[in-house]
């Protein structure tokens, strides 16, 4: 089986505008649905969230701060950690993966300028410090923002 073969199980699907309690020949007539009785099985029965007067959930838990919606989680890497790479390397996401160096690139790659960088190499990755491109820069190699 495929991701692409999958189907609803069958009759678990039906239509939003179905009619219901127009008669028990209908196939779902009587409590239409609501079974016996009960809070549910009335009118104006309550919202979401509603747990029958005692405090709810999202009021009972505190709310501190603020999370900015559109933050980027980018991942730092020092410039020490590329001397694992061979001179005139091209070190890309993909390169810093195989190596162990990150393992989930997430929402971007910048590299930090905090330690020394002995090889030349050609840098292509989502962002870099000034110092970073300065170092990688003075041995003759290339930093290019991806």
């Amino acid at each position: 089986m495929n991701l692409s073969e999958l189907r609803p199980a069958e009759g678990s699907k039906h239509n939003d505008n179905f009619r219901r309690g127009r008669g028990h020949g209908s196939g779902n007539g009587k409590t239409a649905g609501k079974g016996h009785k009960g809070q549910k099985a009335r009118s104006g029965a309550p919202r979401p969230g509603f747990e029958g007067g005692q405090m709810p959930l999202y009021r009972r838990l505190p709310k501190r701060g603020f999370t900015c919606r559109n933050s980027k989680d980018i991942v730092a890497i020092n410039l020490d950690k590329l001397n694992c790479f061979d001179d005139n390397a091209t070190v890309t996401v993909e390169t810093l993966m195989e190596v162990g160096i990150i393992k989930n690139p997430k929402d971007g790659v910048k590299i930090l300028g905090n330690g020394e960088l002995t090889k030349k190499l050609q840098v292509k990755v989502d962002a870099f410090s000034a110092s970073a491109k300065e170092k990688i820069e003075a041995l003759g190699g290339t930093a290019e923002e991806v």
